[in-house]
């Protein structure tokens, strides 16, 4: 026993860290290869991929990503989608599962059941399309927000548990002195639940963010690609450079000019393209992590233990 503590306990906290050292090495270091290869010129990359710093230091590949306008459409498609359905989902989710946590509430088998069943069994691609088309939703900025307004039940039933920890007396205190549910929900149960709605607000947002699936089976119109559609196509093309000058050339010949000048240098290249595209899209969600990660946790965690 040394410090109170035994050698075995010692053994395991030192172990521990190094394991978690390697795991977030693991998890950080492809992003981080990602940023110093978009930012180096790319006949350079010829030579070899880049490991730690850029070789041949450049933003050209970033200028020309930033310059197309529509990645900037597509990025306020991706943005604007985001920020709504996260927020309005959350509420509307929350304030669902908050009923469904009261044990009043009748019919509530009913709705356990069509929960459940609908975590196993989905429509399908092709009636999800059907229907989409039917109401009138194909090829309409509202195929990103309508279908996108309710979590899924294994949100509701992360909710639950929190709903549930929440002490009876509270609720009971609340309707003696007047108190509808309404002023229920958004008065007692939302103050006491922020650890949980921002952690599920966050781990919405990434997903809306990353989704391409909408743009890729229910739009044609090229104004209402997503940024990630618009990442997949540029990564998928065998000639992304040309793909990328005929699109500059063809809104802002200024920056055309500046990009075949580029291109011509061999700064940039498809693959410097490519890496930059992904880089770029992914910075929104990374600076969002770190305002929310001490409620992850808790968030969703609360009310798993009793006691």
């Amino acid at each position: 026993m040394v410090g109170g503590r035994s050698w075995g306990d010692r053994m395991f906290s030192v172990l521990n860290v190094i394991i978690m050292v390697i795991v977030m090495l693991l998890t950080l270091y492809p992003f981080w290869f990602s940023i110093v290869n978009s930012l180096n010129t790319g006949d350079d990359l010829v030579r070899g991929p880049i490991f730690l710093w850029p070789r041949e230091f450049t933003w050209a590949s970033w200028q020309s990503v930033m310059a197309d306008p529509g990645m900037l459409k597509a990025a306020w498609i991706s943005g604007s989608r985001t920020v709504i359905v996260t927020a309005v989902s959350i509420l509307y989710t929350a304030m669902f599962t908050y009923a469904f946590s009261r044990p009043y509430l009748k019919g509530k088998a009913w709705y356990a059941v069509i929960g459940f069943a609908s975590m196993y069994f989905s429509g399908g691609l092709i009636p999800s399309f059907m229907l989409m088309n039917w109401l009138g939703l194909y090829d309409n900025y509202w195929v990103y927000i309508l279908p996108g307004l309710f979590l899924g039940f294994w949100n509701v039933i992360i909710f639950n548990a929190n709903f549930k920890a929440i002490p009876d007396a509270l609720f009971e205190s609340a309707k003696m002195d007047g108190a509808n549910e309404f002023t229920i929900f958004f008065r007692i149960v939302v103050p006491l639940s922020k650890p949980v709605l921002a952690a599920l607000s966050v781990f919405t947002a990434v997903g809306i963010w990353n989704d391409y699936g909408a743009t890729l089976y229910f739009t044609q119109s090229p104004h209402l690609q997503t940024l990630q559609y618009l990442i997949l196509k540029l990564i998928q093309s065998a000639d992304a450079v040309n793909q990328m000058a005929n699109i500059v050339n063809s809104t802002n010949p200024a920056v055309a000019e500046l990009f075949s000048k580029a291109a011509g240098q061999g700064e940039v290249t498809a693959k410097t393209l490519q890496l930059a595209a992904m880089v770029i899209s992914s910075i929104p969600m990374i600076a969002m992590y770190p305002f929310a990660q001490r409620f992850f946790i808790k968030g969703v965690l609360l009310g798993s233990i009793k006691g």
